[in-house]
Parts: structure tokens; C-alpha cells; sequence
């Protein structure tokens, strides 16, 4: 009877003594696979990745969900192929984790990037253009708003501006110099921050679009009124005698002689200033507007894709090509008569 329960007993202990060698055999085993990993990611901050690599690959599959080691190691190693360009092992790496971890959105968002690097340059430009155009182009809609308000404010400001500038009624005179002297002389970058983020502090508080056409309108008539200033003082005063001596007054004068003479002379340092424009609309991203350029940096911020930025580029160079070729087919007309 005795032998019989010392039998048994010594039999369970056998067994548990199997079971605890089996669990630390397992314990052991996932031991070596962190040590694998981390060794690996030693090896990485060493800037050995050959031997990281190695290292990587040798962390086994993972026998739970909550095992993330072999994702972790894979997913380094997918990301060390793709920045090689070893897009195939790339391919590979993400496919073995997503055996394990269907779901891991990570490892599908690489694979969707390895798959379009793999593509040729033409194509993936053109499948990323069809992706980010429409945001680009409600930017540029936006800039070209700002764009054409300005060019029909400014001009007419600038006159209105360099006409006071000229009077012989000196307050006016020092009014409109004071007004040229501190739009030109401080940043638009502040003069659109004092208007949107200012202003209020006084009772002011403008919209975004509102405070990007004051700024934009106040900044390029000041410089428009230097321009115009310049073409009608570079006028022969003897006009100005001779329409006085047919009877016509001061405004009549420069409305029909002086004036009509500089458009010729002005045109091409104002073309200049508004092909300027179109690249300084830019600066109103910094008062919560969205036109082009902020559209490009909200994409680029996104996607970290270069096209973006090229896409930009060429639409800014079409702009500036438009208004380029607008402006000397202007130029030519109002100065037909001066053609030899």
C-alpha cells in the first residue's frame, strides 16, 4: 500500500518536473528571440546593419498575438531594404508579417509605397498628380483671388497715392511719402501679422481673406505709387506747359497727356512687381489662409512626396509664364505708338 502511493507520488513529480523543464525550455526560447532583437537594434544604432540585418532574421515567428518581437524586427528590416531600394526583400519582409499580423496598417502602408516605387518614375509622377491635384488647384483657385484683387486695387491706389506724393499741397505730399516710407520699409510678413493678429487688440478683427486683401493691397500700391511716380516725372515738364497753354487744367492735363505717356515706360517694372504677387500670396498661409503653397506644405507634412513640391512648382511657373506673356502683349499695345 505504502509502495503503491510512493509509486504515485514520485510519478506526479516526474510530470511536473516534464512540464517545468518544457516551460523553461520555452521561457529560454523567448529569451533568445528578445535577445536577438535587441541585439539587432544594437547593431543598428551602431551603424552595422549588415550584422543587424543578420540579427533581424533570426527572431523567430511568433507563437502569440501579443508577441510583437518578430513585427518589430521585420518591420525594421522591410524599412532598412526599402531605403536601399532592395524593394523585392522589402516586399518579402512585409508579406512574412503580414502572414502573422494581417492587420497591422503600418506594414500595409509600407507595401503600398514599395509597390509604387517599384512603378517607373513617369507613371508614379503621374498616379500621385491625379492624387494631389485637386487640393493644389483649390489652392491655386485662392491664389489667383488674391492675385487679380490686388492687381485691380493696387493700380488704382498707387495713382491715387503717386499723385499725392507729387502735390504741391505739402501735407498731402508728407501724408503720401509717410504712407510709401512704412509699407516699404517693413516686411509684408508683418504688415499681414499687425493686420489679422493686431488689430484686434484695438477693437479691429478682420477675417483671413479680408486681412489678405488690405495687406496685399496697402503693400503693393505703396510700391506701384513709387513706379508710377517715376514714369510721370520722367515725362518732359514742356508737356505739361504746352497742355496748359491749349487751356486745360491740371487734371485734364494729366489725365489726357501725361499719364497716357507712361504706361509705356511703367508697365515693365509693374509687370515685375505682379509677377511678385503671385509668389508672395504665399506668405498669407501665416494668418490660417490656404492657397497653393499651403496646400503643397499640407500635402508634403502628409505624404513626405516630393511630387507634391514639383506639382507646385510647375504651377507656380505657369502662373508667372501667363502673366508674363500677358504683360509684354500689354506692354506692346499701349506703347504701339512709340513703335519704330
Amino acid at each position: 500500500m505504502v509502495n503503491n502511493i510512493s509509486f504515485s507520488i514520485l510519478k506526479k513529480t516526474r510530470r511536473i518536473f516534464l512540464l517545468v523543464l518544457v516551460f523553461l525550455s520555452l521561457v529560454s526560447s523567448l529569451r533568445a528571440e528578445t535577445n536577438y532583437l535587441k541585439l539587432g537594434e544594437q547593431e543598428l544604432s551602431l551603424g552595422n546593419l549588415e550584422q543587424a540585418k543578420q540579427y533581424f532574421l533570426q527572431v523567430k515567428p511568433p507563437l502569440t498575438d501579443e508577441d510583437l518581437d518578430f513585427l518589430r524586427a521585420r518591420l525594421i528590416l522591410a524599412k532598412l531594404y526599402f531605403n536601399e531600394h532592395e524593394f523585392t526583400l522589402a516586399k518579402k519582409q512585409c508579406e512574412q508579417i503580414l502572414k502573422y499580423y494581417p492587420q497591422n496598417l503600418e506594414t500595409q502602408n509600407l507595401l503600398k509605397a514599395i509597390k509604387n516605387e517599384e512603378k517607373r518614375f513617369f507613371q508614379r509622377f503621374l498616379d500621385n498628380g491625379k492624387k494631389y491635384l485637386p487640393a493644389l488647384l483649390k489652392g491655386t483657385v485662392m491664389t489667383l483671388t488674391l492675385v487679380l484683387f490686388t492687381m485691380l486695387v493696387s493700380p488704382l491706389g498707387g495713382l491715387v497715392i503717386a499723385l499725392g506724393r507729387i502735390s504741391r499741397f505739402l501735407p498731402l505730399s508728407l501724408f503720401c511719402w509717410f504712407i510709401i516710407w512704412m509699407f516699404r520699409g517693413t516686411p509684408l510678413l508683418l504688415q499681414l501679422f499687425f493686420i489679422y493678429y493686431g488689430l484686434p487688440a484695438l477693437g479691429i478683427t478682420l477675417k483671413p481673406l479680408t486681412a489678405a486683401f488690405w495687406g496685399l493691397g496697402l503693400n503693393y500700391s505703396a510700391y506701384l505709387a513709387e513706379i508710377i511716380r517715376a514714369g510721370i516725372q520722367s515725362i518732359d515738364a514742356g508737356q505739361m506747359e504746352a497742355a496748359k497753354a491749349l487751356g486745360m487744367t491740371y487734371g485734364q492735363a494729366m489725365r489726357r497727356i501725361i499719364i497716357p505717356q507712361t504706361y509705356k515706360r511703367i508697365m515693365p517694372p509693374i509687370g515685375n512687381e505682379f509677377i511678385a504677387l503671385i509668389k508672395d500670396t504665399a506668405l498669407v498661409s501665416t494668418i490660417a489662409m490656404v492657397e497653393l503653397m499651403r496646400s503643397a506644405d499640407q500635402l508634403f507634412n502628409t505624404y513626405f512626396d516630393v511630387t507634391v513640391l514639383i506639382l507646385a512648382g510647375i504651377i507656380y511657373l505657369l502662373l508667372t509664364t501667363v502673366f508674363t506673356l500677358t504683360f509684354e502683349k500689354i506692354e506692346r499695345k499701349v506703347g504701339a505708338y512709340e513703335q519704330r
